[in-house]
């Protein structure tokens, strides 16, 4: 398994269908997140289990990533037209609903390999999830085994620490999220923060 921390992230070109429904055959991924920050997750596959569970919370959490400047896009093996009649099926039903970000169609499996997160034997995407900035680089990934449902919470939490350190200059200790303290980067900053919040951790 690649670490793609500190590296750009891999451009693709793909089949997509948007958060409108609009099916289009061209999305270009650096394109769409060019000079902002973008949250791009892989799950296995439409019409699962575990995968529509985390595409709703994606979903209701869609204003809070926009209010940060981030952009959502979803990637799994499936069609474009898989994705589509998933997005047309009621969540009473098992699908996801009318979700309001873009689902990718890796249907050669180019981009799920070129992020280093296709399972090995079953050929679909492990849980990849990746937080590139404005630039382009990867600044955080986590991936799960295909019966483990990530949190989404967790994924705002990472860039609200991102934004913190962009804006302050500061690190963010374990733990952190918006409104506590940062740490300097530096010996005393370390001290004076453990001495405030050592019993805390």
């Amino acid at each position: 398994m690649a670490v793609l921390v500190g590296r750009k992230a891999p451009d693709f070109t793909a089949a997509a269908v948007l958060g409108s429904g609009e099916i289009v055959e061209d999305f270009k991924f650096s394109d769409q997140i060019k000079g902002k920050k973008a949250v791009l997750f892989f799950y296995p596959l439409d019409f699962t289990f575990v995968c529509p569970s985390e595409l709703i919370a994606f979903d209701k959490r869609l204003d809070e990533f926009k209010k940060r400047g981030v952009e959502v896009i979803g990637v799994s093996i499936d069609s474009q037209f898989t994705h589509s009649a998933w997005r047309n099926t009621s969540t009473d039903d098992g699908g996801i609903g009318q979700v309001k970000y873009p689902l990718v169609a890796d249907v050669r499996h180019s981009i799920c390999k070129a992020y280093d997160v296709e399972h090995p034997e079953a050929g679909v995407a492990f849980r990849g999830s990746f937080l590139i900035d404005e630039e382009g680089t990867v600044r955080h990934q986590v991936v799960n085994d295909l019966p483990l449902g990530r949190n989404i919470d967790e994924m705002l939490r990472m860039v609200d620490a991102l934004n913190f350190n962009q804006k302050h200059g500061e690190v963010c200790p374990a733990g952190w999220e918006e409104g506590k303290e940062g740490m300097k980067e530096n010996a005393e900053g370390v001290a004076a923060y453990l001495s405030k919040n050592a019993d805390k951790l």
